[in-house]
């Protein structure tokens, strides 16, 4: 090591300095020795991830079964083996009324020849013929019954179930996130100021990594611009209240990066309420609204936390009542009903997503369907990994693979449909403030590389999980 004096990079001072070969700066004695801490420091997340990597390793290996793919596997058996008893039985119903048919047919033939032969026997004047007749009609009628022309079995070509193969890919299926997060906006306690956030319920993220944030219980929508120290207020922040220009506790966002303008479910005023411009326009009232989502077609979507629904409007066209698109039955956890809808997602095809959240369970919607289907917990509340507890934001991947803010277990779950148990992606370490941990988690997104980012709602800040390439 040289001893000549130089500039320190960190305290930018003339002393002795000793240089760093990992990131080729020279550092005096006292800040080199704080850089090696850091090193360190970063040394044990890569150590912490390494051993929660190999742990997962091993619990793979000693347990080969709890595979995710085995248990598809094993579901599709299930599944299978149900549609040919539902089929075989199906048949056996149809085939026992043609059979019964087939019978009545013969019995009121027999009884045509029953006649005649008791009319020969009165009449007491049959002969030869006559017999040949009564045993010709006979064997007719016995191999009518025995071979019956109308009924056979025939082996279809099409296959009867769904046929499924393994197909290996270099790359995974499932992405894996860095279980350490950093914080990207707010962490700096709860409160008004532009560098803090307060209960953030909603987060959009952009093309430009730019994240647009719900401030619900600072009444106002948030910008923060990709390593921005503070975010930029764009709706509201003009204390809680129903003006024009005033929200109270805003619950969700959709952000339209062509004209500017955002979609704001303003819940505490019962109205969805566009902002464009600084100019603002009441698009549906008097609605207790809470989750919106819009479709490749323009729909807007909306969660109705009094009526139990989730309901669609055409875009421009919102002087009307809407159209139910999930529940609506009432309160309830049948299929037919939800209980407290929070957040939503619509896919491609129309299919709506909606958090079910007293119900702890999130259920699938299919375009036009009269009832749901339960593709994540419905088995009560609960921290085990088939069931959630106050489930918040869900997004749903290309894959059909269903993510969840799991609030009351301070975890991400991800699901895939049919399957009966999930898995912990980020978070599960108990609720608190450490960079692996979560507080009550509202919402989730990703940006176009795939790291995941949490609406960490009670350590009002906003966490990002860096995915592992």
């Amino acid at each position: 090591m040289t001893n000549n004096k130089t500039l320190c990079f960190q305290c930018n001072k003339d002393k002795i300095t000793y240089p760093c070969e990992g990131c080729s700066k020279y550092f005096c004695l006292t800040d080199l020795t704080e850089h090696r801490q850091i090193l360190n420091e970063e040394l044990s997340y890569v150590i912490n991830d390494y051993d929660q990597f190999k742990e997962k390793i091993n619990e793979q290996k000693q347990n080969p079964q709890n595979h995710l793919l085995i248990k598809q596997i094993n579901l599709w058996e299930i599944k299978s083996i149900e549609k040919i008893q539902q089929k075989a039985q199906e048949y056996r119903e149809l085939l026992i009324k043609s059979s019964q048919t087939c019978i009545n047919d013969i019995e009121m033939k027999l009884n045509d020849l029953r006649e005649k032969i008791t009319q020969f026997q009165k009449e007491d004047e049959f002969h030869e013929i006559n017999l040949d007749y009564l045993r010709t009609q006979l064997i007719e009628i016995a191999k009518e019954f025995n071979n019956p022309s109308n009924m056979s079995i025939q082996q279809n070509s099409r296959s009867l179930i769904n046929d499924i193969s393994i197909i290996s890919s270099k790359k995974p299926n499932f992405n894996n996130w860095k279980q350490n997060a950093i914080t990207v906006a707010g962490g700096n306690g709860y409160g008004e100021k532009l560098n803090q956030l307060y209960a953030p319920e909603r987060i959009f993220i952009d093309k430009k990594k730019n994240i647009f944030i719900a401030d619900y219980a600072n009444h106002r929508i948030v910008e923060w611009k990709h390593n921005a120290k503070e975010g930029q207020i764009i709706a509201g922040g003009n204390g809680e209240g129903n003006r024009m220009d005033q929200l109270d506790r805003p619950a969700d966002v959709i952000v339209n990066q062509q004209n500017h303008s955002i979609i704001i479910a303003d819940q505490g005023n019962k109205r969805v309420i566009q902002w464009m411009n600084q100019k603002q326009q009441i698009l549906i009232d008097n609605i207790d609204c809470y989750g919106l989502a819009m479709d490749k077609h323009r729909f807007l979507y909306v969660s109705d936390l009094a009526k139990n629904a989730v309901k669609r409007w055409k875009m421009g066209e919102y002087n009307n009542e809407g159209i139910i698109v999930a529940g609506g039955s009432g309160e309830g956890d049948e299929f037919n009903q939800l209980n407290c809808p929070s957040f939503i997602f619509v896919d491609e095809d129309q299919s709506v997503y909606v958090s079910d959240h007293e119900n702890h369970r999130v259920m699938k919607w299919e375009k036009d369907a009269k009832e749901g289907i339960v593709v994540a917990g419905g088995n009560g509340k609960g921290g085990n990994l088939n069931q959630l507890s106050s489930p918040q934001g869900v997004i749903v991947d290309h894959l059909g693979q269903i993510y969840v803010a799991d609030s009351g277990n301070h975890r991400v779950m991800r699901w895939c449909e049919e399957i009966e148990e999930g898995e912990v992606v980020v978070g599960g370490n108990g609720h608190g403030s450490q960079s692996n941990q979560l507080f009550g988690p509202h919402d989730l997104s990703f940006d176009d590389e795939g790291n995941l980012y949490v609406a960490d709602y009670s350590n009002h800040r906003i966490q990002k999980f860096e995915i592992i390439l």
